[in-house]
Parts: C-alpha cells; sequence; structure tokens
C-alpha cells in the first residue's frame, strides 16, 4: 500500500486527502487544529477575473482554470455534506468614481484579450440589481460566472469526506521524521518553517461576519466588492447575514484583531451598504493567508518524496478545487501544462541545483 503523509489539516490539505484517498493511497494528515486556520477565516469569492489585474496574466490563467473546477467539486462535497457550497452565483465590483470607472474598463479590456467577456454596468442598472447598495455607486463589472462558496460549509463537508484517512492532531517539526512514501506539504504560512527557503510568508487578513436582524434591510444577492480610500473591500451573502473583508497587512503571524481594522472594515462597507449598521456584529477574526511574491501558488515536486501545495494566499477557496486535482496527478508523475504555472521551480532557489 502506498502511505502519503499530508502535513497542514486546512482545506487545501483536506481536500488532497480526500482525493489521495481515493485514487488508493493510505493518507495521514498532520495537523494539530485541523479544519481551522486561514480557511476558516475567509470570504470564499471564486472571482479570478474581477480580481484580476492587468500583467497578471499567468495569475489570471491559474484563477480561471481554478474556477473551471468548481461546479463538480462542489458537486462531489454537497453529496457528502448534504448541504450547497455556494452563496452567491454573481459578481459585482463596484466603483465609486471617475477614476475607479476609469480602472473597470481598463480591467474590461484586459481581461477581453484573455477571451473574457464582462459587462460594465451604469449606475441605474447597478440600483436595479441591487437596490440596497449607496447611491454614490456610479458604475459596476458585472461577473455573471463568478460565484461565492461558504467556506465553513466546505471545511465541514471535506472533514467528512476524509472519514478513511487517518488525521493525527500533531504538529510536525521536520519533514524527515515522517515514515510515508511521500509528503504533501500543505501547511500555509507556516510551510517555510519546514522548508527552508520556500517562499511562502504570512500575510495578516482580518475579516468581520455579520448577522442579518429582523426589520432591517436583507443584504446583497451578489458579491460586491469596491475600493474604499484605497482599501480594498468585499461583501459576500450568507445565510443568516454577509461577511465583510478583508484588511491585509505584512505582519508575521500576528492574528490579534485591531480595533483599527474593524472600524475600517464597517467604515468601507458603509460607504458602499449603507444599511449595514443596524446588522449584528457577530465575529471578528483574524487569518494568516500563505503568501508568495507573484501571486501563484507553489504546486510540485520540492525533491523525489515531497511536493508543495501551499501559496495559495488570497485565492485559498477559489483554487482549491483545482489544487485538489493536480496533486493527485503529480503524485502519480503527471504534469499538466497548468500545474506548470505554478511549479516552485519556477523561483531559482528551488530548481534542480538551488539551495534548500
Amino acid at each position: 500500500m502506498r502511505t502519503l503523509a499530508v502535513v497542514g489539516g486546512g482545506a487545501v490539505g483536506l481536500a488532497i486527502a480526500w482525493r489521495a484517498a481515493e485514487a488508493g493511497w493510505t493518507v495521514t494528515v498532520y495537523d494539530p487544529e485541523p479544519a481551522l486556520g486561514a480557511s476558516y477565516v475567509a470570504g470564499g469569492m471564486l472571482a479570478p477575473l474581477s480580481e484580476g489585474w492587468p500583467g497578471e496574466d499567468r495569475v489570471l490563467a491559474f484563477g480561471a482554470a481554478a474556477l473551471e473546477q468548481w461546479p463538480a467539486f462542489a458537486e462531489s462535497l454537497q453529496k457528502i455534506s448534504g448541504e450547497s457550497m455556494f452563496v452567491a452565483d454573481e459578481t459585482l465590483t463596484a466603483a465609486l468614481d471617475s477614476a475607479d470607472a476609469d480602472n473597470l474598463y481598463m480591467v474590461l479590456g484586459w481581461l477581453a484579450a484573455f477571451g473574457h467577456q464582462l459587462q460594465v454596468l451604469e449606475r441605474a442598472e447597478v440600483r436595479a440589481l441591487e437596490p440596497a447598495l449607496a447611491r454614490s455607486v456610479r458604475a459596476a463589472l458585472y461577473a455573471k460566472t463568478e460565484p461565492a462558496i461558504d467556506n465553513r460549509r466546505v471545511l465541514r463537508a471535506l472533514y467528512k469526506a476524509c472519514a478513511g484517512v487517518e488525521i493525527r492532531m500533531e504538529t510536525v517539526v521536520a519533514l524527515d521524521d515522517l515514515p510515508h512514501d511521500r509528503i504533501i506539504l500543505a501547511a500555509g504560512a507556516h510551510s517555510a518553517e519546514l522548508w527552508p527557503g520556500l517562499p511562502v510568508r504570512p500575510v495578516k487578513g482580518e475579516i468581520l461576519r455579520l448577522r442579518h436582524r429582523p426589520g432591517v434591510r436583507p443584504p446583497p444577492t451578489r458579491v460586491i466588492r469596491a475600493r474604499v480610500h484605497g482599501r480594498q473591500v468585499y461583501l459576500v451573502p450568507r445565510e443568516d447575514g454577509i461577511v465583510v473583508g478583508a484588511t491585509q497587512y505584512e505582519a508575521g503571524f500576528d492574528t490579534t484583531v485591531t480595533v483599527g481594522g474593524v472600524r475600517d472594515l464597517i467604515a468601507d462597507a458603509e460607504t458602499i451598504l449603507p444599511g449595514i449598521a443596524e446588522y449584528e456584529l457577530a465575529e471578528a477574526s483574524a487569518g494568516s493567508r500563505p503568501g508568495t511574491p507573484d501571486n501563484l501558488p507553489l504546486l510540485g515536486h520540492l525533491d523525489d518524496r515531497v511536493i508543495a501545495a501551499t501559496g495559495h494566499g488570497r485565492n485559498g477557496m477559489l483554487t482549491l478545487a483545482l489544487t485538489a486535482t493536480l496533486i493527485p496527478q503529480l503524485l502519480d508523475g503527471t504534469v499538466s501544462p497548468i500545474a506548470e504555472l505554478a511549479s516552485p521551480q519556477r523561483f531559482p532557489a528551488l530548481s534542480p541545483g538551488g539551495v534548500r
């Protein structure tokens, strides 16, 4: 029997463990707190087009391929859990001033060059779709194919899917201590602690969960994204309210929720959705996203035994389904063209002969 250790039990680690077990591997997951970490603190947007920016062509290609994997992935999880993973079907990126509107048209043209056709809506069209949005919203980029998922439903379903996987609530100190035939390094922002030189760093993100109260106008049915005072903000529907995110700091592994972070998120969200002040503040939390220098994950061999599956950054939920497909293929020696985009060997220190 082929044995596999998956170091890291967040969404990425659990999804890989599930798919690898289906492929015949005997799998053990190591994580002191499985189904938590950055995966638990997420908005769940699947928006490679709306989040794209000119110049990030490779990130766009990988994200678009990842989005295509989600319908089948979500259907499999729904069969396991009995509940839908999706909480929204579309995304609107709002513009508050002329500079924001110019950016929307710039992104629209860049996306069109790669065959992605989106639409810019004018003020009246935006309000017709989402009447609760502020009157100051003058335009929006409309993505009809970019949904959102509930990350915590996904985690619950993945944990159930790993019923045949051994999950050990332990911290791995050294990969060489593991006796398994193969190892998947899926430790998120902590991955570089186990493989020195790996270009993965923690990027702090704070997020709020707001609960809808009786008598208060309900939240938008679509994902709403915008830039307010130079800060990105997003609003993602949930069954009982809305998720507001997310701050972004280079703060090491500090996951303290700060007064300033909460203040900025609420103020920015209220600029887009004025009625949000009447919602209940149900939760404020923070996590450490695993960032890389080029915003692409690291998926591929680090040596003959260890495969990296880390560095998913702000697109962890988006790239989850594709990662769960590519890693079992890599275990069996198959490297697809899309996997090449995320190869660790794109960084010289990780290429053959590089320094570990």
